[in-house]
């Protein structure tokens, strides 16, 4: 046993002999008794559980003793936000930004770029006031070239360590939580730069982009027949490099510049020779840009899911690259130097995260950026080794390969840039203009501001600490009460105000009180035993309470605990006097009637309320904050107990009174009844004279006369529709009988309610009217056709022979009187029967119920749908064709709500692997309409239960440049859509 339980059952020992009403002084200490297990501080050296006067290992050690003034500091060092000298500046990442902000480091250390646009007129002077910018108005580019300056400028002279591009991002519409494709939008800006500049009078910033990035190739034609060459030439912004099937770069610019030979149905029409010829084409490369950008297409599109994946495989290159032997002049410079790796972490082409490997023009050093963070590169060299790291093993990676001098491999680089070598670094130094740098200057001075601001803080926190340390080491030593007054406060307060991270809150004991606001004897464990002196100090400081000293004991919660305890220790000897009690028989009129049912199980009752009793005295008296039961939780509560019978309430009847049941109670005697009492004091008493319930015996004489009634009336009604009751030799519209030329209709809901009576008169209520108002419509009209009431309506309608309805008639009310007449043949047709109705049918109404009919086939939560593939016009069924078991049309709130990522069309990808056909091939149709509306639910498609979609699938393409324009149309990708990178 626990030490803390052992002194628990000590403290409550006396409560075996001691009746409650004799509970004294003692008795209450002694039932307190635990908080006086002494604590020798000094050799105690974790907080002693339970024990109030423990106050070792509470959170005091932080204070005590020497401390340096750094452990109080809860705000960082504004200095830590500062930019390091001869560093670069990082880019805040906005959620999924890290693409833009790849290349926004790439193209500003572009260093002939950066120049350009700082030659870019702007409308900063607009903002400008004698020699400064205006303090009342925050400059706001208007432009993207605007935007980029502002940017740049910070980039070159922030003192920050990183600076925000929202401003930049907002003006391109980007989404800043989805992750984008990066090559898609390099492309992209560069085409809006090259516009946006293309306006401009002066040639070095009207023709940058161009000069920078732009070359120039050929696709050329070659006639195999005549030898006629066919030139179309093309100007490129980058390279894109297929890299399936290679390991070097070298391959896959080869490839890129390989012939293909035009054959078959694919040769090429020839204006010499006036006909189609077999030919050769390839591509030229006429000349280079300073800067090469290299796209390699890692991100490739997947027949077999319909979406893009990305290639994770090893690609080798230089960090020199000499495109002289795939020029088709080979005189001039053609020799390149790596400038920039550009990253893709992550196995997925729909996540991960973008960072780039970017040299510095001027000083030749590598630096890795990542979004705010920036790491320079020991000794001047690229380093990729960690990056390759970081990538999700896969089962089928392959090894990396080795890599010589000069030489990398990655299986994550997506674009490399390329600068042509020069002889020397660059000796370019781009200055920023004055406006620009004052805007810099601006922010700067925001910034150094926000670092005084944010040092006083610090400086604040720090007095506050010490202020702190001072007082904790002042009253810690006067906490522990000895032979003087003393006090108790709740250990959860103590232990927060000796925690630094916490703001000191108001002292409160209430979650230690019982329900008579005064200490619960069980909560003695989570208090401290504090001297009357340390108490003082805290509720001038803090306030709070109740204050709790030793009049804080309750009595009322011993006492009841010690009734409790007694009666635990005396319910196994109670309950065999009761047991002997009940075989003897009781005399006269001295007995008390009892529940069987309680009998049986009293024992276990009385245990179960007694351990209730027990927990009712632990619980607090509901002023804890936050544990208060709201008024609908106390209904609820109160609305369990009420459905749970107590002891001898089981022969109460209805009204509160002895029930008239004799075989549900028994007789007791009153020695027995006594021991029962002082177990459930509460308990329905009956003495075995009293009465049972008179309005319990009346209403026992009225259930027999009705069950009686109602016996009569049924065997009188069953008598009288004996064939409606079997349903035996009813008439039928679609076999007209011949003996009558009138039949009367009621509704088979009124047929099923009586034959229900009439099967259990006892149980059931009889039927008194026949409700055909149902059958109509609210202009008196009826709702059924004829040929509905033959078919699909024949389940809501009962035929009635006339003679059964001369009888319905006197014994039901009938509300409303519906008939069909045969009347004369049609003359044009003497083989067609010609039918008429009273009242006759309602065809606005009529028309109303199809089309509602029509929608809840539409509103179905689960259905089966069938699939047909069609091969040249002809239906095709294989043994695996899918049922689909579908969800139809949602509500409008499941509409709006979008498939988690990743989760895939569930009829698509069944259909898929039915019938071998990808969603892209796809061509779905139902009654000669396509479905093609991704958007569209079932229901608005018209696609009902039990109906037959059509499948055509497209050819399959084996291109797979024919495949990145599938993808465009197939795709539900919004990609750039929307945003200010397609406005112009």
């Amino acid at each position: 046993m626990a030490p803390r339980l052992q002194l628990e059952k000590a403290a409550w020992r006396w409560a075996e002999t001691v009746r409650p009403e004799e509970v004294s002084q003692e008795h209450i200490e002694a039932a307190y008794r635990i908080w006086l297990e002494p604590c020798i501080r000094g050799v105690c050296r974790r907080n002693c559980k339970g024990n109030p006067n423990c106050l070792v290992g509470i959170g005091e050690h932080v204070w005590l003793g020497e401390i340096d003034e750094n452990s109080f500091h809860n705000i960082d060092d504004p200095n830590s936000e500062r930019r390091k000298k001869n560093s670069f500046v990082g880019l805040t990442n906005l959620g999924a930004t890290c693409y833009v902000n790849t290349f926004l480091q790439v193209w500003f250390l572009n260093l002939e770029l950066r120049q350009a646009l700082y030659l870019c007129p702007s409308t900063c002077g607009d903002h400008m006031m004698g020699d400064g910018i205006q303090e009342e108005k925050d400059y706001e580019p208007q432009t993207i070239c605007e935007h980029l300056q502002y940017l740049f400028a910070l980039l070159q002279n922030s003192n920050r360590r990183y600076i925000d591009p929202s401003g930049f991002v907002k003006a391109l519409g980007l989404d800043t939580g989805q992750q984008q494709d990066a090559q898609e939008f390099s492309k992209l800006f560069m085409s809006l730069l090259e516009d946006t500049l293309s306006k401009q009078k002066n040639p070095d910033v009207r023709n940058i982009v161009q000069q920078q990035f732009c070359g120039e190739y050929a696709y050329v034609t070659v006639c195999n027949q005549c030898g006629r060459e066919s030139k179309l030439l093309s100007k490129f912004y980058e390279l894109e490099l297929n890299i399936q099937g290679h390991k070097q770069l070298t391959d896959c610019i080869t490839e890129f510049l390989k012939e293909e030979k035009l054959e078959g149905d694919n040769r090429y029409f020839c204006e010499n020779c006036q006909s189609k010829q077999n030919a050769t084409r390839k591509i030229r490369l006429l000349s280079l840009p300073c800067t090469l950008n290299l796209q390699l297409m890692r991100f490739v599109f997947d027949r077999q899911t319909g979406h893009k994946k990305k290639l994770n495989t090893y690609i080798g290159f230089s960090e020199l690259l000499d495109m002289q032997p795939y020029m088709e002049h080979k005189e001039g410079i053609y020799v390149y130097e790596l400038s920039a790796v550009l990253i893709h972490r992550g196995v997925s082409a729909y996540s991960g995260h973008y960072i780039a490997h970017v040299k510095d023009p001027q000083t030749g050093e590598w630096y890795k950026f990542n979004d705010e963070d920036i790491e320079k590169m020991e000794g001047k060299k690229l380093q990729l080794g960690i990056e390759e790291d970081l990538a999700e093993p896969s089962k089928s990676q392959t090894r990396k390969p080795k890599c010589g001098k000069g030489t990398h491999c990655s299986r994550n680089a997506y674009m490399l840039v390329y600068r042509l070598q020069t002889q020397e670094k660059s000796s370019l130094t781009v200055q920023v203009p004055a406006f620009l740098q004052e805007l810099v200057d601006r922010d700067n001075s925001k910034f150094e501001e926000w670092c005084v601001e944010m040092a006083e803080m610090r400086k604040q926190s720090v007095d506050k600490g010490k202020a702190k340390h001072e007082e904790v080491k002042e009253l810690y030593q006067r906490l522990p009460a000895g032979a003087e007054p003393y006090e108790f406060v709740s250990l959860e307060w103590l232990q927060k105000w000796l925690d630094e991270s916490t703001p000191t809150k108001p002292i409160d004991n209430h979650a230690c009180l019982c329900a008579h606001d005064k200490l619960h004897p069980d909560k003695i464990s989570i208090m401290k035993r504090i001297s009357e002196y340390a108490a003082d100090i805290f509720y001038s400081r803090y306030g709070g309470g109740p204050r709790l000293n030793v009049k804080a004991l309750c009595k009322d919660c011993v006492v009841e605990r010690c009734r409790v305890l007694r009666l635990k220790n005396q319910l196994n000897e109670d309950y065999k006097i009761v047991t002997n009690l009940l075989k003897t028989a009781v005399k006269g009129n001295e007995g008390f009637w009892v529940g069987k049912s309680s009998l049986r199980s009293w024992r276990q009752l009385a245990l179960e309320q007694l351990d209730e009793q027990d927990i009712d005295t632990d619980q607090s008296n509901g002023k804890m904050n936050g544990d208060t039961l709201s008024k609908d939780d106390s209904k609820d509560d109160k609305k369990d107990e009420e459905e749970e019978l107590n002891f001898n309430e089981d022969i109460l009847c209805p009204h509160g009174n002895l029930c008239i049941t004799e075989n549900e109670r028994r007789l007791v005697s009153k020695e027995a009844w006594g021991k029962l009492l002082q177990y459930f004091p509460k308990a329905p008493e009956f003495p075995s004279y009293k009465e049972c319930c008179s309005q319990c015996k009346i209403l026992e004489r009225e259930g027999e006369e009705n069950e009686a009634l109602h016996k009569m009336i049924a065997n009188e009604q069953k008598t009288s529709l004996p064939n409606l009751f079997q349903d035996k030799s009813r008439p039928c519209l679609s076999n007209w009988p011949q003996e009558t030329d009138v039949l009367y209709i009621v509704s088979q809901f009124f047929v099923e309610e009586w034959r229900k009576f009439v099967r259990r008169p006892t149980r059931c209520s009889p039927v008194s009217s026949v409700g055909n108002s149902a059958l109509l419509c609210p202009h008196g009209g009826l709702m059924f056709t004829f040929a509905s009431m033959t078919k699909e309506d024949s389940k809501l309608i009962a035929l009635i022979w006339p003679s059964e309805w001369e009888m319905i008639q006197k014994l039901f009310v009938v509300d409303h009187v519906i008939k069909i007449m045969k009347a004369e043949t049609d003359v044009t047709n003497p083989s067609q029967m010609l039918y008429s109705s009273e009242p006759s049918l309602c065809p606005e109404c009529r028309e109303g119920l199809l089309c509602q009919q029509q929608r809840d086939l539409r509103e179905y939560t689960q259905a089966t749908i069938y699939v047909h593939k069609v091969v040249d016009n002809k239906k095709v069924m294989k043994d695996a064709a899918p049922e689909l078991n579908v969800s139809s049309s949602e509500t409008e709130e499941d509409r709006e709500e979008t498939r988690p990522e990743g989760e895939k069309d569930p009829d698509f990808n069944q259909i898929m692997h039915a019938f071998s056909v990808a969603p892209f091939d796809q061509n779905l149709s139902i009654d000669g309409k396509v479905l093609n509306d991704d958007t569209a639910t079932l229901g608005t498609l018209g696609v009902i239960p039990e109906s037959v979609i059509l499948l055509k699938a497209d050819e399959p393409i084996a291109d797979y440049a024919a495949m990145d324009d599938v993808m465009q149309v197939c795709m539900p990708e919004e990609g750039f859509k929307g945003t200010g990178l397609l406005g112009h």
